[in-house]
């Protein structure tokens, strides 16, 4: 008997490492069918390895409802959990560009650094002058990730 989205949802914390990557894979194929779901539990869930295998199930799967749940996941206490949802966004590309411009004033320093790491991944041009608002930022982490990223969009052009 086939498993439901939440019952694969469940086991991508299981201790056994086949049925997790089974979960995964299962979920990606689902696609837009599945991101509701992985959303509540990269949102929700209290464990920490299924909000990462989340993040990263969204990322692979490339929907764009995910791009501001995402975001959120940004100020995660888990340093993998927000690893994990910036390098699903850089996946998402152009379309998370906008949304994580508009973040860049979050009072949330981890929120502001993620996402001027994330824009210079992404590479889009339309992210240069707000970093450059960022590089008189009271954290060194967001200033550090305006600039990296400011010297990565300058060498693109």
């Amino acid at each position: 008997m086939a498993k439901n989205i939440n019952e694969l949802i469940s086991d991508l914390d299981n201790d056994n490492e086949f049925i997790q990557e089974e979960s995964k894979t299962l979920l990606e194929k689902k696609g837009a069918e599945a991101v509701e779901p992985l959303v509540d539990a990269l949102l929700n869930n209290k464990n920490k390895d299924i909000k990462i295998l989340a993040a990263k199930i969204l990322g692979n799967i490339g929907d764009k409802k995910a791009i501001n749940p995402l975001i959120a996941t940004l100020s995660n206490p888990n340093k993998m959990v927000r690893r994990e949802a910036s390098t699903s966004l850089i996946k998402m590309g152009n379309d998370a560009v906008e949304p994580l411009i508009t973040v860049l004033e979050n009072e949330d320093w981890r929120i502001r650094g993620a996402a001027s790491w994330v824009l210079g991944s992404i590479g889009d041009k339309r992210a240069v002058e707000p970093l450059k608002a960022l590089l008189n930022d009271e954290s060194g982490y967001v200033k550090s990730g305006a600039k990296k990223s400011l010297d990565t969009l300058e060498k693109i052009s």
